[in-house]
């Protein structure tokens, strides 16, 4: 059995965070692992509270799971603080894993801010030289890099500005790009060359938990053995059926489904 690990913050909801990772690895097959960042009071409508987990706890769960385990790929999401992602890039920078996809989580579906201002210069420093891959959506590339994204080619410009700011590789995800439109494409820009994956708009407001599902599934895939064009590929039919099949429970921004392609097959 193929590993992947998650190091992000818990949902009490269950819809994204450390919760919706680990659905999704085992949606793929894959053995789940968990570094918890940080607790958040949180449900679909938004977020209430969150704790930042001790770092110093955050480096003795990582230690742990990597003095005992296979990792096959990790990601990572919630690191909201600077002091976190010291500890967390301390650790696998002298510890290296075969994939690590970096999610930079800045704001919750509901618009809520996971991360705090003084640690974007931290992410950008200390992980993403390590990271495989880094995914953005549209909001966090245009702050990680200051640039104004507004169509496709923009996206180009933004990711190529994001490798040169030390990502092996980016995939910026389009959906917040131009909203009114009825496609969305995401962007990769790996080894040089760009993919661009595009399909339909769904018109759902039940979204939550997707850029956390789209990082885990990714790791998923390349821990299984896939190329990363096609961890993409697969990665994101994975998230689109699942906001197709998505959860409706709740009063806001729904989860998708990360059980919808067990549930059918």
């Amino acid at each position: 059995m193929q590993t992947a690990l998650t190091i992000a913050g818990s949902d009490p909801s269950g819809g994204a965070g450390i919760q919706g990772d680990l659905k999704t690895f085992a949606a793929h097959g894959v053995y789940g692992m968990a570094v918890i960042t940080a607790l958040t009071a949180q449900n679909t409508v938004g977020v209430r509270g969150a704790y930042d987990v001790p770092p110093d706890f955050v480096r003795a769960q990582l230690e742990a799971v990597l003095d005992d385990l296979p990792v096959g790929a990790a990601k990572t999401g919630m690191l909201s603080v600077p002091e976190t992602i010291e500890a967390v890039a301390s650790v696998l920078g002298s510890r290296p894993l075969p994939f690590l996809v970096v999610d930079p989580v800045m704001v919750a579906t509901s618009g809520d801010s996971l991360l705090r201002d003084d640690a974007v210069d931290v992410i950008v420093a200390r992980l993403f030289p390590l990271a495989t891959l880094i995914t953005p959506n549209v909001p966090e590339a245009q702050r990680l890099t200051g640039m104004r994204i507004g169509t496709v080619s923009e996206m180009r410009e933004a990711a190529e500005a994001l490798v040169g700011l030390g990502a092996c590789a980016v995939l910026i995800t389009g959906g917040h790009l131009d909203p009114e439109g009825d496609r969305v494409v995401d962007l990769l820009h790996a080894e040089g060359a760009f993919h661009e994956f595009g399909a339909a708009r769904l018109a759902t407001p039940h979204t939550h938990g997707t850029g956390c599902a789209l990082a885990a599934a990714i790791a998923a895939h390349l821990a299984l053995g896939a190329a990363l064009p096609d961890a993409v590929a697969r990665a994101r039919a994975f998230v689109r059926r699942g906001i197709e099949h998505a959860v409706v429970l709740g009063r806001g921004a729904n989860p998708l489904n990360h059980l919808a392609a067990v549930a059918d097959g």
